[in-house]
């Protein structure tokens, strides 16, 4: 019989989605525009973009568990995790900003400064990110409420993810007025200021209910060594590695696809067959909005691959949002691990199917991507609930509850995948001879081609490979809950 104390309202379950608003803003952009923006906006080489990527990797090695014992041992009235959203609000929202100024500084200075500020917002990610993932863990111990919780949650990140996905480069394009250094600083300062009114909003609408054992005190070896012999844990440490650096290498590569690859001509023929191109005279109604947002292809076609790649990305956002509705009843129906098994293959096959797409193919490159976006929606909320089991599950064996550490670890891999994917990403074009803001090679495309198709497709499949080695089903899960159920009811 459901536990009526661990029932979740909706106007917490909405609060709570609005941090995952705010990570998508930061997180979709890593994924977007980082690459290009240092490559094409702030004049880095590709070599040197990969190669500060990779390397601060090693700066956050320690810092993601470190965070994650720190809000595991962290004691306020407040609960554990809830109070890193306020702490973290304001800095990470600046940091997020400064990202994207561009300094006056000359190359090497330039190159200094993004190390810097790359470095310290990943740090500020950590620090409210991981928190947040695990605030979910502790806000219900019940199953079905956790799965809602994710499915909020989920939804807010795709509302996030559509507004990163559509609007900066249309802004960047109407505030910078052909300065791409200006429109960057304004676009993101926006964006910045919504990250810290977001995460305080998360902050005062949620609370905690799972407390640890009372007296739970025990040394940070011990949460080294539950994690490390937990195989559900590790199963979703690769995987979450492997989805991230795939996200990270096709968003990234899209965006030169649409700006190299794609026939303009015929870009802005699609786009004028929605709506969204060959206006004559002023714009009126609801279309003097979307020119308000920069997202009507101007008169001389300039921005026509910045509109298409934010159309492209909306119309997934959208599908998704289906996607992640439904995860829940599938997941209850099938099993969670099933659903996301289908998912993905679904996903792969989209993936691998972009590479047969010619330059002038508008039409099937954007029927590939809502045919991602129907593969990959319902997986959305499935991966963090996943790793909320295998916490649950680590739990099961050994009594010790170690959220914040897991969900730190899980980060860890997050970053790893995003640095990996944005690394890769640059180092792909780069060897195949990308010269920024320039007509591009044959083999230089080729290469955009195969970062938007073969080589996160092939990452998918690797990810059907962890999926099979992941032992949580859904009978086992069941008696999991059952049990931590029965043993919690003792803490009383």
């Amino acid at each position: 019989m459901p536990d009526p104390t661990q029932k979740v309202g909706v106007r917490e379950k909405v609060g709570y989605a609005m941090g995952d608003i705010a990570t998508n803003f930061f997180f979709q952009s890593m994924i977007l525009y980082q690459t290009r923006f240092y490559t094409d906006t702030v004049g880095l080489s590709a070599v040197a973009v990969g190669t500060m990527f990779l390397v601060l990797r090693l700066a956050d090695a320690l810092f993601d568990p470190a965070i994650g014992a720190l809000a595991d041992r962290t004691r306020t009235r407040w609960g554990s995790f809830r109070p890193w959203l306020l702490w973290t609000a304001v800095p990470f929202g600046v940091l997020f900003w400064l990202v994207y100024v561009t300094p006056n500084v000359g190359a090497q200075g330039r190159l200094l400064y993004a190390y810097l500020t790359y470095t310290l917002v990943m740090m500020l990610y950590s620090a409210n990110n991981t928190p947040y993932a695990a605030l979910m863990g502790v806000m219900t111990g019940d199953a079905s409420e956790r799965s809602s919780i994710a499915g909020y949650r989920f939804v807010g990140a795709l509302v996030g993810q559509f507004v990163i996905q559509a609007l900066p480069l249309p802004l960047v394009a109407k505030f910078g007025g052909g300065d791409s250094a200006r429109g960057w600083a304004i676009t993101m300062a926006i964006f910045g200021g919504l990250i810290i009114l977001l995460n305080l909003i998360a902050f005062s609408t949620t609370r905690e209910r799972v407390q640890a054992a009372p007296g739970q005190r025990h040394p940070l070896k011990d949460d080294l060594k539950d994690v490390f012999t937990c195989r559900p844990w590790i199963v979703m440490f690769v995987l979450t590695l492997l989805v991230f650096t795939m996200l990270v290498v096709r968003g990234s590569s899209t965006n030169y696809l649409f700006a190299y690859y794609m026939d303009q001509g015929q870009v802005r023929e699609f786009l004028g067959k929605v709506g969204l191109a060959g206006l004559g005279g002023e714009a009126t109604g609801w279309k003097a909005l979307l020119d308000a947002l920069g997202l009507l292809v101007k008169p001389d076609d300039s921005n026509a691959a910045a509109v298409g790649l934010s159309l492209f990305m909306v119309l997934g956002s959208l599908v998704q949002i289906g996607g992640i509705i439904c995860s829940k009843p599938l997941a209850d129906r099938f099993g969670k691990k099933a659903v996301f098994s289908a998912g993905v293959a679904v996903t792969a096959a989209a993936t691998l199917g972009v590479f047969l797409v010619g330059p002038s193919s508008v039409g099937l490159l954007f029927l590939l991507g809502i045919l991602w976006a129907v593969g990959w929606g319902p997986t959305v909320p499935l991966l963090w609930v996943m790793i909320a089991d295998a916490a649950d599950y680590s739990e099961w064996k050994t009594t010790r509850r170690a959220t914040g550490f897991m969900f730190a670890g899980i980060l860890f891999a997050l970053k790893a995948g995003l640095s990996l994917g944005g690394a890769l990403s640059a180092w792909v074009i780069d060897a195949y001879g990308y010269v920024p803001n320039a007509v591009q090679t044959p083999h230089a495309l080729l290469g955009i081609r195969l970062g938007a198709s073969i080589y996160p497709g092939l990452a998918l499949c690797l990810v059907l490979v962890c999926l099979a080695l992941y032992p949580i089903g859904k009978t086992l899960n069941l008696r999991i809950q059952q049990e931590l159920a029965a043993r919690r009811a003792t803490y009383a």
